[in-house]
């Protein structure tokens, strides 16, 4: 009896829709920096998009409800 060879994949195939945040709730990373936080509007530099980790929380949980 001979042996049968199975040819796998190098990686397992990619689900788009697992790496897209859910809709009507942008992930924190795909908002643009726009020089305050989105939270409290507090001023910050071009980089930044949160003040501190209560703002960018808080946020989150705010965008939870309003879905």
């Amino acid at each position: 009896m001979g042996t049968t060879h199975h040819s796998l994949p190098a990686k397992p195939p990619v689900i788009e829709a697992a790496l897209e945040p859910p809709p009507g709730r942008p992930a924190r990373a795909s908002l643009p920096p726009k020089g305050s936080c989105w939270y409290c509007e507090k001023p910050l530099d071009s980089v930044k998009r949160f003040c501190g980790k209560d703002c960018a929380d808080a946020f989150d949980e705010e965008a939870e409800f309003t879905r």
